[in-house]
């Protein structure tokens, strides 16, 4: 069993709070939220979903963030969240990593420090939200499985380094985010 990491809350901006069917997207242009869709299938998100500000995954966008939460919150709330693990995926952008995290602030998580402290059917709910959340758009995704927290901490430290490279210039203006669509 991996040991957690002892570190700090990394700050989440949601977008879409826990059983909502809008997907909200942040557009980084014009510095507002909006309605990118309504979830075609009878599920909805089944954590806040949001993202980590100045960071750069692998998708051009900032490093998405599912925040296990007592109750949902609302496009951006910024939360306190300490990392847990790490759902590997690839949708039709490319490779997607998701950091699970628990509200830093909500004592109800205190005892999280790791995949291993969640339920299992909680994870599964996850990975099947992830895996047909798409399908009747035709938009295939591919759950891969769960990382644990040593490598959701390298993953979010990858993304904060590849946001500082893309503010600094060093990647050019075409690799910031943009605007929604």
């Amino acid at each position: 069993m991996e040991q957690p990491l002892v570190r700090g809350p990394v700050e989440v901006t949601v977008e879409i709070p826990s059983g909502s069917r809008n997907k909200y997207e942040y557009d980084h242009v014009r510095h507002r939220f909006v309605l990118d869709r309504t979830l075609y299938s009878s599920v909805h998100y089944p954590c806040d979903y949001g993202f980590i500000e100045g960071s750069m995954a692998d998708d051009g966008d900032p490093l998405d963030v599912l925040v296990v939460i007592a109750e949902p919150t609302f496009p951006g709330c910024v939360v306190r969240a300490r990392p847990v693990g790490v759902l590997d995926m690839a949708d039709e952008k490319g490779h997607d990593f998701k950091i699970l995290a628990v509200a830093a602030d909500d004592p109800r998580w205190d005892a999280m420090h790791a995949l291993e402290d969640l339920s299992p059917h909680r994870l599964l709910e996850i990975e099947t939200f992830f895996r047909t959340y798409k399908m009747l758009e035709n938009r295939p995704t591919v759950v891969r499985g769960w990382l644990g927290v040593g490598d959701a901490w390298r993953i979010i430290d990858e993304a904060a380094e590849q946001g500082t490279r893309v503010r600094s210039g060093e990647l050019g203006a075409a690799s910031e985010p943009g605007t929604w669509r």
